[in-house]
């Protein structure tokens, strides 16, 4: 059965919620078995498409990997961004993306960067019957106007400021939120403070649950490695390794050998 919105909230300080991104069918079915949240992040402007960030990421490469996604899910509640500049505008133009992403790939909930300007239009969202997700502190869509990956919540006014959006994303019906680059204290108040999920990445233990993009915990995205990012396994090296084996066989004849032929 697949897991909903209201079994993440009820996982709320009692169990802590396992969520990765996955862009691809095989690696979806493998995440399945083990994940509450599988997101389709815009991260797969920088993972698949070598993107140097998410900004120029569309509507349509999220619906297409999360078509593929959704295939290879029976279990996760499967999320995906609606990327920059197909939210932003209005009321109207978010519900009109969400509708079409949820509409085309069947998925359970979108997950949008909020700022304190569209608050509301989560509250617009929800109201629609559509599943949202917020995110807090670092906006990947936003660091061209930052100048790069920093750290948020730093300061006094700037805590104060991410910890009433993510009340009001609390009030507006979110069921869940994505707590990004923000410093420990400040994850962990937030986490005590409001009554849905949080999810760190970059944050703190205490949140409600945690994410990484899967590329990063299996150590195949080698050029980008924030602070908070543990390789668990590097694939990297292995996949290198299996290659050059690979060459060297096809170089000597080696492959494909009497068994791989008719």
């Amino acid at each position: 059965m697949t897991t909903s919105p209201q079994n993440i909230l009820a996982k709320k300080g009692r169990e802590k919620i396992i969520c990765l991104t996955a862009y691809t069918f095989p690696m979806a079915k493998i995440l399945d078995e083990f994940c509450d949240i599988i997101l389709v992040g815009d991260s797969l402007g920088m993972t698949i498409y070598g993107m140097s960030d998410t900004v120029d990421v569309t509507l349509e490469m999220m619906i297409n990997h999360g078509k593929a996604v959704m295939r290879a899910s029976k279990k996760s509640l499967v999320v995906i961004d609606l990327p920059f500049g197909t939210y932003e505008k209005s009321k109207a133009q978010a519900l009109e993306s969400a509708k079409k992403v949820i509409d085309e790939t069947g998925c359970h909930a979108i997950k949008i960067e909020v700022s304190k300007d569209l608050v509301e239009t989560v509250k617009f969202l929800v109201a629609n019957k559509i599943n949202v997700m917020g995110h807090v502190g670092l906006l990947p869509q936003h660091v061209r106007k930052i100048g790069g990956y920093k750290y948020q919540g730093r300061d006094e006014n700037s805590a104060k400021e991410i910890l009433e959006i993510a009340q009001g994303i609390e009030k507006a019906g979110a069921f869940s939120l994505v707590i990004e680059a923000v410093p420990a204290d400040l994850a962990t108040k937030i986490t005590q403070e409001i009554s849905i999920p949080t999810i760190g990445i970059g944050a703190s233990a205490e949140c409600d649950g945690q994410v990484l993009v899967i590329d990063d915990l299996l150590g195949l995205n080698q050029e980008f490695k924030p602070k908070f990012v543990t390789y668990y396994e590097d694939l990297t090296a292995k996949i290198s390794t299996a290659v050059e084996k690979f060459s060297a066989d096809v170089k000597t004849k080696k492959f494909p050998a009497k068994n791989n032929l008719v």
